[in-house]
């Protein structure tokens, strides 16, 4: 006997609810994690490179399907459909660079030898995984954490967010026609309460989640009760920092073009921009201009200076109510700052400056088109304001002299930096942060080393 369903599509640019889907029920916990213990024992034994075949051959479905896919993502989440077509094309780069690579990444590395012995590190599976999925990027968060561990040799037990489930079913539809077995990836609409289930099971060896700073304070309390590793991709309140530019207006357009993508909503967007003082007020003024504008517009259009609504309801009010918080403490709005009276999730691109530094909602994540601004006078000022956040996940400054930009990005305090250039993104990069940010990483080399058996093996000659 299943829940009432909680897991809805409701299409953001109308608010309409089109499907409503149930929970797993409680019982079924345990027989999900058992069956994902199952498939573990026999896909480790299948050797990495047929391992790898299967992830390619996931690869090729995502760009089969680019077109569905991406379709599904606009309606669940209101992606702007150019944007949606790159994240499924950036998601199946990554589970082919994974399947490309992964057999060279997980290779046995030798650490010492003498007479008698030779000794190996070795790179092994650990057994079923727990993921826990945020709405903001569908199909990307997924391949980040189910791409390595597939290839790895570990299993899978996806939660995706309740307002996504048509993106989780695509995903789980491909894994099967790609030929992944039964039980080694499988999706779940869980509860909270199902989740923590999930977590306590002995079975689970470990949890990823990428989501807020309150989810993973949540997940990482029970992944420690329970002695089982996290992997937490949390919030981020990214300073872009702007010391000297040729062209104010140039540089802002660069700026504003990052912080709207996917409508303000990514973890690693520039949520905060510091300017320096002599082209503080031309930068002001073009993004000012910037975000009159941009007009509402269907998602699914694609049509040119037109901005999505947010992800729902919930983030709408959200966000609305921290402008009203920033005004209240003092703060400037240029221009928006409000809901368009439209069907629908829309909050009006948003210019707000002098916010004051120290107050409660300084230190808060904007994560909609909002356009925070600070003025600074010096790279001293620039630099601790920089760094005065609880958040930690990336940062970029620009500088007309290259080597002021590389001295001043050398001492952000981030995960991810970038000196006159924002921080790389693609398979090849590893992405996380340090703080409340969150901790481990994924992509690139190290997403193979999160959840692995890093065993010494010692062998007499």
């Amino acid at each position: 006997m299943t829940t009432s369903p909680a897991y809805q599509t409701i299409n953001p640019a109308t608010g309409q609810v089109l499907k409503e889907y149930s929970m797993i029920a409680n019982d079924d916990v345990a027989a999900i994690a058992q069956r994902s213990n199952e498939a573990f024992a026999s896909w480790r034994q299948l050797s990495i490179a047929d391992r790898a075949a299967k992830v390619a051959a996931l690869a090729d479905l995502f760009e089969a399907n680019v077109d569905e896919l991406a379709a599904i993502m606009t309606k669940e989440m209101g992606k702007p459909l150019a944007e949606a077509h790159e994240e499924t094309e950036f998601s199946a780069e990554i589970f082919r660079y994974y399947a490309t690579n992964g057999q060279r990444l997980a290779q046995d590395q030798q650490v010492s030898e003498d007479d008698e012995t030779i000794s190996y590190i070795q790179r092994r599976p650990v057994g079923p995984l727990l993921g826990i999925m945020p709405w903001n990027f569908p199909y990307y968060q997924i391949a980040r954490f189910a791409a390595p561990n597939l290839v790895l040799g570990n299993t899978i037990i996806l939660k995706h967010a309740e307002s996504c489930p048509e993106s989780a079913l695509a995903v789980q539809r491909m894994m099967d026609e790609a030929g992944i077995p039964t039980g080694v990836y499988q999706n779940v609409f869980a509860t909270h309460e199902q989740i923590s289930a999930f977590i306590a099971d002995p079975m689970i060896q470990g949890v990823s989640l990428t989501g807020s700073e309150r989810a993973g304070a949540a997940i990482a309390e029970q992944a420690g009760k329970h002695l089982k590793k996290a992997v937490l991709e949390l919030g981020g309140s990214d300073p872009y920092v702007v010391l000297s530019t040729d062209d104010v207006k140039a540089a802002a357009q660069q700026a504003f073009a990052v912080r709207m993508e996917n409508t303000g909503q990514a973890c690693n967007s520039n949520k905060r921009m510091i300017i320096m003082d002599d082209i503080y007020d031309d930068f002001v003024t073009e993004m000012t201009a910037l975000a009159a504008g941009l007009k509402p517009g269907d998602p699914a259009s694609d049509n040119d200076n037109t901005y999505s609504p947010l992800s729902s309801q919930k983030a709408a009010d959200t966000l609305i109510q921290q402008l009203e918080t920033a005004k209240d403490a003092g703060a400037t709005i240029h221009i928006g700052g409000n809901r368009e009276e439209l069907p629908g999730f829309y909050v009006q691109p948003t210019v707000i400056t002098d916010i004051p530094q120290g107050s409660d909602v300084y230190y808060e994540e904007f994560f909609g088109p909002v356009i925070n601004i600070f003025r600074v006078t010096s790279d001293e000022e620039a630099l601790q304001l920089a760094n005065d956040t609880q958040y930690g996940l990336g940062s970029a400054v620009f500088a007309t002299d290259q080597a002021r930009a590389q001295a001043f990005a050398e001492q952000l305090n981030a995960g991810m930096v970038g000196a006159n250039t924002s921080p790389e993104e693609s398979a090849e990069a590893p992405f996380g942060g340090v703080k409340r940010s969150g901790y481990g990483r994924e992509l690139g080399p190290v997403g193979m080393d999160e959840f692995v058996n890093k065993r010494l093996m010692t062998v007499k000659k």
